[in-house]
């Protein structure tokens, strides 16, 4: 069975989590990513997603320069080893309605895999799948 360490992205980008709201706007725009790992003692303490910029600094009218990471971060975040069945990784983020997990090894960050890596994977297995079907009725 796959696991988790075959598809993850291991480029993570991350901020540490002493910066400020406009720093992680511009390192968001710089990477075109959705979201950053924050790190604080080169440990994962948070995920900061563009829809926490919403909820919590556009929605209250905050000023992003003023406002610290550690104010608008999601400090629940979930988790998975990267030796994860997909399987089971998929099951995580449908039972917690997220997007992504992070990926940990003995509490280092080594990855992250995401709804639209999720989906990559699954489409290339259906294809594979449906070719490999196909040529096995074209032998019959």
């Amino acid at each position: 069975m796959d696991q988790i360490k075959d598809i993850m992205e291991k480029n993570v980008i991350t901020i540490e989590y002493n910066k400020t709201a406009l720093d992680a706007a511009c390192l968001i725009s710089e990477k075109d990513v959705s979201f950053l790992v924050i790190m604080k003692d080169n440990l994962p303490i948070g995920v900061l997603s563009e829809s926490d910029f919403v909820r919590r600094l556009a929605a209250n009218d905050k000023k992003s320069s003023e406002m610290q990471i550690s104010d608008i971060m999601s400090r629940k975040f979930r988790w998975v080893d990267p030796s994860t069945t997909i399987e089971d990784a998929i099951q995580k983020m449908l039972n917690n309605n997220i997007r992504r997990l992070i990926i940990l090894e003995d509490e280092k960050l080594v990855g992250v895999i995401t709804q639209t890596d999720l989906a990559g994977f699954l489409r290339n297995k259906l294809l594979v799948d449906g070719t490999i079907k196909k040529l096995e009725r074209e032998e019959s």
